[in-house]
């Protein structure tokens, strides 16, 4: 720390002295497991910041051809402090991963600077292959069992597909086995969300 940020250092301890962890309230809905989402982390920690003359700003810079969230806290003293997280994208050109990868930097970033917990979430969506190895043995998605009846895996990511949370094949590949018939079903299911047919 150096002269220029005394003032505040001083309102930062007091007002981590008051903050709590963010609420675990949102479950992802492909893999089931709560964790806190930015709006949790954003009320857990900007009411207690403000309070104590600090205000939260996250925008994006690039350095180097690299594209970073800037978390940074700014004392109505005109101090700040600052920390940069990188935002990470699965598929480049793809709006949905790109607003997923700065969501998950802004998170994490502003959850890293003021130091609370929370659980990890589906940032997959931003770095999923790059961060995230697959189970060791996948089991086979099939569509329909022995007794003809369409599986509850196959319903889960119809599902899925249908409310947009899976936008292409390999999204369903990092949990299950894939035959060449329904990686063929799942991309005729996307063909038709994305033309609008449902």
């Amino acid at each position: 720390m150096n002269e220029y940020q005394t003032e505040i250092a001083k309102a930062f301890i007091k007002a981590q002295s008051e903050m709590a962890n963010a609420v675990k309230g949102t479950t992802n809905p492909f893999l089931k497991n709560k964790y806190a989402d930015l709006n949790a982390v954003r009320e857990a920690v900007i009411p207690t910041l403000n309070k104590h003359g600090i205000a939260v700003l996250q925008p994006l810079v690039t350095i180097e051809g690299k594209n970073y969230v800037k978390t940074l806290l700014l004392h109505e003293s005109g101090q700040t402090m600052e920390s940069l997280t990188e935002v990470i994208y699965a598929r480049q050109n793809d709006a949905q991963a790109q607003g997923s990868g700065i969501t998950y930097a802004r998170r994490y970033g502003l959850q890293s600077l003021v130091c609370i917990g929370a659980d990890d979430d589906d940032g997959n969506n931003a770095s999923a292959t790059a961060h995230q190895e697959p189970p060791k043995e996948l089991a086979w998605l099939n569509i329909v069992d022995r007794d003809k009846n369409v599986t509850k895996e196959w319903v889960n990511v119809s599902k899925a597909i249908s409310e947009g949370r899976i936008t292409h094949v390999n999204d369903v590949k990092k949990y299950y086995k894939v035959s060449k018939e329904v990686e063929a079903r799942i991309n005729e299911l996307l063909n038709e969300k994305q033309n609008g047919v449902q």
